[in-house]
């Protein structure tokens, strides 16, 4: 039976690209989710947008000196074309700058104020005298009280995930200006989750919520039981949706008051264009609600959002909100602001026609129940070894036979094996064997037993060994291939919602149109026949590609550059040494010389061994500098030479003298040496 379901992705912000992070914790698993409860014959309304209204939006646009409202058109129209190039098949992709989210956000507002829903407090919030502005979530950062982050922000600390308000923040710093703020007076609406405490206490600790997981239920049940207090829904800003109330001139809604809402907005948006009535997605009973979202938004759309969905009265509250925990990459944090990241837009580039290798490889391995970690020599195995080698390997074999022995036709099965009835009957089991990992919302495990399917063909073909029957028993042949395209055709179907791409290159392989098998998940089970006899498929296509160690070495040093880059931009210039006399200056003898011969020195990476011609005389010079240079490179280069160094034994080799070198700010080391050859031994004074 048919079901109405609400899906929801968290709203990404607009102050730049999706990364892989943003994908692992919440737009792949939503995605297969929603995916799958279409294929299974359910009505849908999967919905996301940009989340405009956030403090990083105004930060960043001061940065680059253009306004908030040109940072989100260009991250949404970025974000909106990555997704739908990626395949996330939202029914509705909104914005909280439109209209209707303005509108639905200040009605939602005002509904609870005119219910007397929220207090209205003076308080002192954190000030930034020189920029004359209330330091309100990310215009604050400091040390979290919790853990001991440094780096937390005024709203979150993104160490340890706790919600925070600026005030708590310990010795609390402008990221405006770097000033040390002061104290000042402002009025502010609250919601009191004090009030609703009770209710979420039923709800989800004495209620049916133990059905979530586990990092999702003992976040919100710690949050309870250290007791709620009243959260604040408006800020000192000139950037959001106005405070629609009198008093509330000069304030916004607080964005996670506003952003959440715009699954809302984002659903009526939806239904005004398609002709739906929106009002059932939201305050039907009937209707299964589900967020997906980052382990740093759980407070949010657990706590806050349902208190304000219950004090508004006539909404619908969330059946589960499966929150994933963070990827990292290649060991370290994904960083934005570090340029630590794989930027999907990048990855599209790099990468045509492979979304689905990184959807993979991001449900494979999947951060459900912990921080997990991407790294690219993983992302290759992946795609080598189960992509390419076993699912890919499998349907080739399969389609290629099938032309080369019955012109793609599928041949008639005669007498069944028991090795035949067991592996159809094996085949069958698998929607409900995938569908319990999904309704568990286990996509890693999911994706393994639809991999577990593709082995399953894999091994049947290899036990069978049509190809060697073919000469003596046409009919056993007839009846291994016949059984080896019903396990292909269930793969068809069975992994559109981890495989989208692939399903559609093979559904067309198979020569079965996409509307034909949309309902066929559960036909995989019931049904004796998904390809029948005489069905004519098409010719075959490579389903992956092999990727070569060349490629992922690319990525490597992309990443590397990276970091140096970053690290180069953030790079503080060092206090000036202490004072020296002329005379201690006058005790440095400095030359240009010029290399005569050089060397790698054997069983290190930095040093190169030198012959230099310093115009007194030719020594030995040992040189970091095997990382920037060839042996080759150097020869015949002019440089400047400290000559008066006392020796020094590096690795066995006597070191007369220094080069004297710098590094440019992408960290590339380079000659500090005159702009016109001269005469080796000219002093430099």
């Amino acid at each position: 039976m048919s079901k109405r379901y609400t899906i929801t992705a968290a709203l990404p912000y607009t102050n730049g690209p999706i990364h892989i992070g943003h994908l692992a914790g919440v737009y792949v698993p939503a995605d297969i989710y929603a995916r799958y409860k279409r294929l299974t014959g359910n009505d849908v309304a999967f919905i996301c947008g940009s989340d405009e209204h956030g403090v990083p939006i105004t930060i960043k646009a001061k940065k680059e000196g253009v306004t908030p409202q040109d940072i989100v058109d260009k991250y949404h129209a970025i974000i909106k074309t990555s997704f739908e190039d990626f395949g996330i098949t939202f029914d509705n992709y909104s914005r909280t700058s439109a209209k209707i989210h303005h509108d639905t956000a200040s009605e939602f507002f005002k509904t609870l104020y005119d219910k007397h829903e929220f207090v209205e407090e003076v308080t002192e919030q954190l000030y930034d005298e020189e920029a004359n502005q209330f330091l309100a979530d990310r215009f604050v950062t400091g040390t979290c009280p919790k853990c001991g982050n440094e780096e937390a922000y005024g709203d979150q600390c993104e160490n340890c995930g706790s919600s925070l308000n600026a005030t708590e923040l310990i010795n609390p710093k402008s990221a405006i200006t770097g000033n040390v703020p002061t104290l000042k007076e402002t009025k502010h609406w609250f919601l009191p989750l004090n009030k609703h405490e009770n209710f979420l206490r039923e709800w989800i600790l004495k209620g049916h919520k133990k059905d979530w997981k586990p990092n999702v239920y003992g976040q919100v049940k710690s949050w309870i039981d250290d007791g709620l207090r009243p959260r604040a829904v408006t800020r000192d800003l000139d950037w959001g949706i106005p405070v629609p109330v009198p008093g509330g001139e000069g304030k916004v809604l607080y964005v996670w008051f506003d952003a959440p809402i715009g699954y809302i907005s984002a659903t009526k948006e939806w239904a005004a264009r398609e002709g739906k009535d929106w009002e059932p997605y939201w305050k039907d009973e009937n209707t299964k609600l589900v967020h997906f979202i980052g382990k740093d938004n759980i407070v949010f759309h657990c706590i806050i959002f349902p208190a304000m969905l219950k004090a508004e009265g006539s909404y619908i509250l969330p059946d589960n909100v499966p929150a994933n925990e963070f990827l990292n990459l290649e060991g370290n944090k994904l960083s934005t602001s570090k340029n630590w990241a794989v930027w999907l837009p990048d990855y599209l580039k790099d990468f045509p026609n492979q979304q689905d290798v990184l959807r993979y490889a991001l449900t494979a391995n999947a951060p459900e129940s912990k921080d997990n970690d991407f790294t690219w020599k993983d992302f290759q195995a992946r795609n080598n070894n189960e992509l390419v080698a076993i699912f890919g390997n499998f349907i080739n074999r399969v389609v290629v036979l099938t032309n080369k022995y019955y012109d793609g036709i599928v041949p008639e099965a005669s007498e069944f094996s028991e090795v035949d009835k067991e592996t159809l009957a094996t085949v069958k089991a698998y929607p409900s064997v995938i569908e319990s990992s999904i309704e568990r919302y286990r996509f890693r495990e999911a994706s393994q037993e639809l991999m577990n399917l593709a082995r399953l063909g894999n091994k049947y073909l290899a036990d069978e060994e049509p190809w060697k029957l073919v000469k003596t028993d046409e009919a056993r042949t007839k009846t291994i291939m016949y059984v080896a395209l019903q396990i292909a055709s269930a793969l068809a179907t069975l992994s559109e919602p981890f495989l989208p791409f692939t399903s559609e290159k093979l559904k067309r392989i198979l020569s079965v149109s996409s509307s034909a098998v949309e309902n066929q998940w559960a036909d995989i089970s019931t049904k004796d026949v998904l390809l029948p006899s005489g069905h004519h498929i098409g010719k075959g296509e490579l389903l992956f590609s092999k990727i070569e160690d060349k490629t992922i070495q690319e990525q490597l040093d992309k990443l590397e550059a990276s970091k140096k880059a970053n690290e180069a931009a953030n790079k503080t210039l060092e206090p000036q040494k202490d004072t020296i006399t002329f005379e201690d200056f006058t005790k440095l003898d400095i030359r240009v010389g010029t290399i005569l011969e050089a060397e790698k020195m054997p069983k290190t990476k930095k040093l190169l061994v030198l012959k230099v011609d310093t115009g007194i005389d030719t020594r030995t010079i040992v040189s970091g500098i095997a990382e920037s240079f060839t042996p080759e490179e150097v020869v015949g280069k002019q440089v400047t030479v400290l000559v008066n160094l006392a020796p020094r034994k590096l690795r066995g080799v006597e070191s007369e003298g220094m080069i004297l070198m710098t590094e440019t700010p992408d960290g590339k080391l380079v000659f500090v040496n005159p702009d016109t050859t001269v005469n080796s031994g000219l002093q430099i004074s």
